[in-house]
């Protein structure tokens, strides 16, 4: 989920920080990370090669420019393949790609947006094609509860075997904001999304 202070359901910090990656401890995390290379039979002789498919805009290009050069310390030599916009989203549909970096705009910071849509079980936009029915069922469960603070510890819980399990692994978040000159009267930006609300019937301009 989106993190806090901007989201509303994130993990706090001290829940966030004992999650894989997470550690504020970057040279540490590199360590890890390199012992599970060399696990699996990699290291500064034997290099991982593979191919970064994103889409060819500036959005896209720059975060993987940045996630190719960190691959660099684990021993994993990426190569960027760029895809025009007009065949992108049809190829992570059909997950044609080894890595796929992708952007998802969530259009509000409610857990039922997030994670029917990005990590259900047969979602059109799974793109990773993770499915874990226990989830699937505790997704409807945290839906279904009226007590605020109960549904928010249940987001927790399922955030926490998502970023486990790696079913979509998060590199990065954009922030984003809303700016209006001062004579634009009548704009109401909302807290927990920068998408869904554009209704202009009651803003005028007093200029």
């Amino acid at each position: 989920m989106l993190p806090s202070p901007e989201g509303v359901w994130g993990m706090p910090k001290q829940m966030l920080v004992t999650l894989p990656g997470y550690d504020p401890d970057v040279n540490k995390n590199r360590l890890q990370a390199r012992a599970i290379m060399q696990k699996l039979g990699y290291g500064p002789d034997k290099r991982l090669k593979v191919k970064i498919a994103t889409r060819n805009i500036p959005i896209y290009r720059d975060p993987a420019v940045i996630l190719i050069d960190q691959l660099k310390d684990i021993y994993i030599d990426a190569e960027m393949e760029v895809v025009e916009t007009s065949i992108w989203h049809a190829k992570v549909t059909r997950k044609e790609y080894q890595v796929g970096l992708n952007l998802t705009g969530n259009g509000v910071d409610d857990p039922d947006q997030n994670f029917y849509e990005n990590y259900k079980c047969g979602s059109e936009r799974n793109y990773t094609g993770y499915c874990n029915s226990e989830l699937d069922k505790l997704f409807d469960k945290q839906s279904e509860e009226l007590d605020g603070e109960k549904r928010l510890e249940l987001v927790w819980q399922i955030d926490r075997k998502l970023q486990e399990d790696g079913a979509r692994p998060i590199i990065m978040h954009n922030r984003s904001a809303t700016c209006w000159q001062p004579y634009v009267i009548g704009v109401v930006p909302q807290v927990n999304s920068i998408y869904n609300n554009w209704r202009m019937e009651d803003v005028w301009m007093d200029k």
